[in-house]
């Protein structure tokens, strides 16, 4: 079972600055809640097929990922995709000049399960999975735009 959904928000923020701070790995922290450390494994920074850990605390859960670069095409965007113990997420993200100081950027998510309570966790709260994703979206554009 696999789990598709879109999210996207608008920038006001010149598309070549929102791809300037989103390919800094030193501002997850300030869009990411729960951003705890990144650490490169293999190829170099932003590089298809490198790999990253990633982790982060989320309430009392420690999770732990390895993200690897599907496809990087700055500024129009780039995919990933992101490997944690029981589901992988794959990611399409695009980046749309709007107007010269507007961008929009969506975020095509598909979360891939591989045990059983991760599939039934879901099938019931599909929801849950978007309003993450969209959180963070929204969290980058308050950065962004902070940030000018």
């Amino acid at each position: 079972m696999a789990l598709k959904y879109t999210t996207e928000v608008t920038i006001n923020v010149p598309r070549q600055r929102v791809v300037e701070l989103i390919d800094n790995n030193e501002n997850l922290k300030h869009w990411q809640p729960g951003f705890v450390s990144m650490e490169r494994i293999s190829g170099e920074p932003g590089a298809v097929g490198s790999k990253s850990r990633l982790k982060y605390k989320m309430g009392k859960r420690d999770i732990e990922m390895v993200e690897t670069v599907l496809k990087s095409d700055f500024p129009n965007g780039w995919d990933a995709s992101f490997e944690a113990n029981a589901v992988m997420n794959i990611q399409h993200n695009r980046f749309e000049a709007l107007s010269e100081n507007t961008t929009k950027w969506i975020s095509e998510s598909e979360f891939q399960f591989k045990n059983f309570g991760m599939k039934l966790m879901g099938a019931l709260m599909p929801g849950a999975f978007k309003k993450q994703s969209q959180l963070y979206l929204d969290e980058f554009k308050a950065f962004a735009e902070k940030q000018g």
